[in-house]
């Protein structure tokens, strides 16, 4: 079967930068819905047509990756609006009370840096701002359920951070 819109296809990558350096590799096959909210549109774009066994390296700007790095997103904090145990990295779902009121509310902020009074809270994707390289491999190809299609994702959203 070749992959069309409202399919699912099982894939791994290899994602690096584009100076090299391996981001992410994913070594078992994961299901993707394509049609869906689950991969980029230059990801599902690329795939149509190829069939299980199919391999292809893509190139992706960050516009056509995860945006281009928006410094609006950044916030300093305070260290007290948030809990003790704290690590960069951490994701929030908006930012708690006692921050700042003009930060999105919808947004998924992540740790940036973490200081003695203040936290740097970051709205950007991690992988903002960067062009990929994305070594894609096609495991296997089948049709989407009529389930699948209505909610549209199989909740693997690794290339998208939707709320």
């Amino acid at each position: 079967m070749k992959v069309t819109p409202s399919c699912v296809v099982a894939l791994t990558w290899t994602l690096k930068d584009t100076l090299g350096t391996t981001l992410d590799e994913l070594q078992d096959p994961i299901e993707f819905l394509v049609g869906g909210a689950d991969l980029l549109d230059q990801i599902e774009l690329a795939l149509q047509g190829h069939v299980a066994g199919d391999e292809m390296e893509l190139h992706l700007e960050p516009e056509h990756a995860f945006g281009d790095y928006d410094e609006q997103l950044l916030f300093l904090e305070p260290r007290n609006a948030f809990p003790a145990e704290l690590e960069a990295g951490m994701a929030f779902e908006g930012l708690p009370v006692g921050c700042s009121p003009h930060a999105p509310r919808k947004q998924l902020f992540f740790v940036s840096e973490i200081y003695p009074e203040h936290v740097v809270m970051d709205g950007n994707h991690p992988l903002a701002g960067i062009a990929l390289r994305i070594d894609l491999n096609i495991h296997h190809v089948r049709e989407a359920s009529a389930e699948e299609i209505g909610r549209g994702t199989l909740g693997a959203g690794f290339f998208k951070l939707d709320l």
